[in-house]
């Protein structure tokens, strides 16, 4: 170690030990990283009771620091978690692997051939809290697409980490690949955060999973290229020409599969032409789950137990059974009260009308947009993605559930036979 890497700190280090390892990636077979991917499927199931007993040193520390039973039981390597970590580290070293596929070349007049290549990122700093399935994830994806990756996990989940960080190192070099490519930060420190964002000169991209305030702050701090979401303020709108039923059912599965996740419905907007027939059904159902209603005016005319929506109502991620009813005029105003309150996550219609969805689609600029489906279905897994990362209301790079490509980016390639530029 030279004099001036003594004087690095240890996450500065890092991200140099990541940017080499990212360059040794770029020759690392399909094969390698497959087998690496099933060796670690192996160790986590060879090495659950050293994995388990890590654990329930995190567990024990959050229930001593009243960490909510919910987020205590996100935090749990349960056999159940376990196992489904082997099967989703299996399923991505199963899937095709995306780096080195090429678009179709266009020949040019001179008989040049232009074409692109799907190549990695490079460096990803993955920030995030409380699961520790997704150092698991994380690794899995940077690695399928040949990126090196630095993660630094919730300190809720810090010895699971560092113990899952092990094993992913073990197996990388059981198959030849470097080491250094996936690395666990192994401090609870925030600052070790802070720097992290800074270091543009050797991390290429930060991606933060976790609550808005995490995210909020990484953006504002960062010096690195950040994909995001902060906020999912999904809606749904029941158009004039829908099928009751289906509305119905929706909405239902829209709201209730769970409050949590940031596809979870949180506004519901009904076309004033069908509100007195859609609404008393969808409302008693939703009542009966234990959802508290919030309505417009025109909301409470038919719904006269739902309270009063505010301002703040329109505007909220409740990430709970709470639900904002608004009745519109028609789709011109849903789209309106769309465009003006949404965080451009995931909207949907639910209409039997084909102008009406591709005007919805069309003109609703969120990241995903459905015609006749629960805004639940925002899942990297659902789209057929396998896995996903992360969540993206970016506009540039990648936009919605961040899969395989959504970590890697294109070159052009050009080949050629001599061609000088000038000639004809």
């Amino acid at each position: 170690m030279s004099h001036t890497d003594k004087q690095l700190s240890d996450i500065a280090l890092m991200a140099k030990s990541a940017r080499a390892a990212s360059r040794q990636m770029l020759s690392a077979s399909g094969r390698d990283k497959a087998r690496a991917l099933r060796l670690m499927a192996q160790a986590i199931q060879e090495q659950r009771q050293a994995l388990q007993a890590e654990n329930a040193k995190d567990l024990d520390a959050a229930r001593k620091n009243g960490l909510e039973d919910a987020l205590v039981d996100r935090l749990a390597l349960s056999d159940k978690a376990l196992d489904t970590m082997a099967a989703g580290l299996l399923q991505i070293a199963d899937m095709p692997d995306p780096i080195g596929s090429t678009t179709a070349s266009a020949i040019r007049p001179n008989g040049m051939r232009v074409a692109q290549m799907r190549v990695p990122i490079g460096v990803i700093g993955i920030i995030y809290e409380s699961r520790p399935n997704v150092t698991i994830d994380a690794a899995a994806l940077c690695l399928k697409t040949s990126n090196a990756a630095i993660l630094r996990g919730g300190s809720e989940a810090f010895h699971s980490n560092r113990a899952l960080g092990a094993i992913i190192q073990q197996c990388l070099a059981q198959a030849g690949l470097p080491v250094d490519a996936i690395q666990v930060v192994g401090t609870t420190d925030r600052a070790a955060v802070g720097e992290l964002i800074t270091l543009s000169d050797d991390v290429d991209v930060i991606i933060p999973r976790g609550g808005k305030s995490l995210i909020s702050r990484i953006a504002a701090d960062a010096k690195v290229p950040v994909i995001k979401h902060l906020d999912g303020n999904c809606h749904l709108f029941i158009d004039a020409d829908a099928d009751l039923d289906k509305a119905h059912d929706i909405t239902l599965n829209a709201k209730t599969y769970r409050y949590g996740i940031c596809g979870a419905l949180e506004t519901l907007l009904v076309h004033q032409d069908i509100a007195d027939r859609a609404l008393p059904r969808i409302a008693q159902s939703l009542t009966e789950k234990g959802v508290e209603l919030r309505g417009c005016e025109r909301t409470r005319a038919i719904v006269p137990h739902a309270a009063p929506a505010t301002e703040a109502d329109w505007e909220t991620e409740y990430l709970g059974p709470i639900l904002a009813i608004r009745v519109v005029d028609d789709l011109d105003q849903a789209m309106e009260h769309i465009a003006r309150y949404s965080s451009q996550h995931t909207e949907s219609i639910v209409t039997e009308n084909l102008a009406a969805a591709n005007r919805f689609q069309r003109e609703v600029d969120s990241s995903s947009v459905y015609v006749n489906l629960p805004t639940c279905f925002a899942d990297g897994f659902e789209y057929g993605l396998g896995a996903e990362i992360g969540i993206s209301t970016n506009r540039l790079h990648a936009r919605g559930p961040v899969g395989l490509e959504g970590l890697t980016t294109m070159k052009w390639v050009l080949s050629g036979d001599g061609q000088l530029r000038g000639q004809n």
